[in-house]
């Protein structure tokens, strides 16, 4: 039993030490960056009126946030609250960064739940699809697909989704993830689904390419081995090689890819929640950042890093179940 133990806590103090560098990386660089902005966070903070407001109230101001202080010493201020589980208090809301961050990630959550499934089953569908008919008019047609919409901004394809389905087609909604209006406890499932399902598929469109490619080349090698040429000399239909040989060996790097995707999921909601208004963290993303509001970006920062590196994380726990050849710490068996 202790053998089997000692590569899971090896593997997962590995993890756990390599989480809190890269995590103590991003607070430093974010903080530095934002720190060094040449936006002035005071006249960010109070927008419009910055003439109504005298030189004593900029300075209570800055006060209030911590503004008139060194950027090292605000650092190590912030660096010392977040340890003790305080991320500070986000000065676009007014609220606690950890709120603002729950609140906003429940709604971007199912966003980011949907493109995500929709980006991974239909990418390693057309994947399998161009390898299994290689050099087909359907393999052309996956990769034309798959190469133009790789080289396209996010927002440019939101943009064209919004054009076509809801200002010529009026089929769905403009913005908002409810109705404007209507008040959250009344707002049913059907029509916040009808508002989520354009931004998840703008947001998973893209993904869907990167992965499509890579399942493609993986099944063309695959295809293309000793194993499977001797398989087709015996019989052996596509379909039952697809099966028995080619599912079993893309599925690994497929699954690495979609699991890495979610970093590029995340950042592009922050366009795509824009192009739609749609009330997620991407959003707040945008305004911490337009605002100025150090605490609350690098939070979100904070948490996207371990959001993503969470997922990375699960991504080589789940190995096992598809390849139980490969064991925790290296160890395989025959």
């Amino acid at each position: 039993m202790d053998m089997q133990l000692k590569p899971i806590l090896l593997f997962f103090s590995y993890k756990l030490v390599r989480l809190a560098l890269l995590l103590v990386a991003v607070a430093v660089l974010t903080f530095g960056l934002m720190s060094l902005s040449p936006i002035d966070p005071v006249q960010a903070y109070v927008g419009a009126d910055m003439l109504q407001v005298s030189a004593a109230q900029r300075e209570l101001i800055a006060q209030r946030w911590g503004l008139d202080q060194p950027m090292m010493v605000r650092f190590w201020d912030w660096f010392g609250q977040i340890i003790q589980g305080n991320w500070g208090t986000s000065m676009v809301f007014n609220q606690p960064v950890l709120q603002v961050i729950g609140q906003r990630f429940q709604v971007s959550l199912q966003l980011l739940a949907i493109a995500w499934l929709l980006s991974g089953l239909l990418g390693l569908g057309l994947g399998v699809l161009a390898g299994a008919f290689e050099g087909t008019w359907i393999d052309r047609g996956i990769r034309l697909y798959a190469y133009t919409l790789a080289s396209s901004p996010t927002f440019w394809v939101a943009l064209l989704l919004l054009i076509f389905f809801s200002v010529s087609l009026r089929l769905t909604p403009i913005c908002c993830a409810a109705p404007p209006g209507v008040l959250a406890q009344n707002v049913t499932f059907w029509q916040h689904l009808h508002h989520l399902l354009l931004p998840a598929l703008a947001l998973s469109i893209i993904g869907i390419a990167s992965i499509a490619l890579h399942t493609r080349q993986k099944l063309i090698d695959v295809l293309h081995s000793d194993y499977v040429l001797f398989a087709r000399a015996q019989g052996e239909s596509l379909w039952g090689i697809l099966r028995h040989h080619g599912l079993r060996n893309i599925l690994l790097p497929a699954l690495t890819l979609q699991f890495a995707s979610l970093s590029e999921l995340f950042g592009g909601s922050v366009l795509v929640e824009q192009v739609f208004a749609y009330p997620g963290l991407g959003q707040a993303t945008v305004q911490a950042a337009l605002r100025s509001d150090v605490p609350l970006l690098v939070g979100i920062v904070f948490f996207s890093a371990l959001f993503v590196y969470t997922g990375n994380t699960l991504a080589d726990l789940s190995y096992q179940v598809i390849d139980p050849r490969i064991r925790i710490g290296g160890r395989r068996t025959a």
